[in-house]
């Protein structure tokens, strides 16, 4: 056998060598798991919060060990965002309903309006389960420091009012937080496109617990 020949046998083994090295790369790539980003500091996770739910019930963070879980502020009498913000909420619960890994916190940011009783029959729009889907009232401080500290979330201005007060958390934004409590995504909650992304990355986030 001479030289080309031998030239061109070890060319071609060294190039299918190649090619099948890349396919299995490939192929593993691709059958790894997605994995959703970490959002804050490194290491940054939700605190301790105390708040009562729309039955009167004490909800710490107790109640959500264990799940992936979904946060919204908005308030009951607002004719802006909010109304917008449920209705696709609603799309999240009802995709998740009868499900116990996933919960979904809705705090109020108005407390001084928002009672248990006013919670409850607003929930009941969505014919919320108290023990899934929880709408939260409490110390208006504790809820804000919880928007800006611990889910990273910023005030905008309600779109019906001309002013507000400088420390009124109001955000169109869900947060997704994960089993150990670190926040792994935000979503314009006005946006379907953007509540579609934050279904699927639930179902994503619940991969890496497998």
């Amino acid at each position: 056998m001479n030289k080309n020949k031998i030239t061109i046998i070890l060319v071609t083994f060294f190039m299918l060598l190649g090619i099948a090295f890349l396919g299995y790369y490939y192929s593993s790539m691709m059958s790894r798991p997605k994995r959703l980003n970490y959002y804050g500091n490194p290491g940054h996770h939700v605190g301790p919060f105390s708040f009562t739910n729309q039955d009167g019930k004490t909800i710490t963070e107790k109640d959500v060990d264990g799940k992936i879980y979904v946060v919204e502020y908005f308030f009951t009498t607002c004719k802006g965002i909010c109304p917008k913000l449920n209705e696709n909420m609603s799309k999240v619960y009802n995709e998740f309903r009868g499900q116990n890994d996933i919960a979904i916190l809705s705090h109020t940011v108005n407390p001084e309006t928002d009672s248990v009783p006013q919670l409850k029959a607003y929930s009941l729009k969505f014919d919320a389960d108290p023990a899934q889907w929880m709408f939260l009232t409490g110390d208006k401080h504790s809820l804000y420091d919880m928007a800006v500290n611990n889910y990273l979330v910023a005030a905008v201005d309600d779109t019906t009012k001309k002013q507000i007060l400088p420390d009124f958390i109001h955000t169109k934004y869900f947060v997704l937080v994960d089993k150990e409590k670190h926040i792994r995504g935000t979503y314009d909650g006005t946006d379907k496109g953007s509540v579609q992304q934050l279904i699927g990355d639930i179902k994503t986030l619940r991969k890496e617990y497998e």
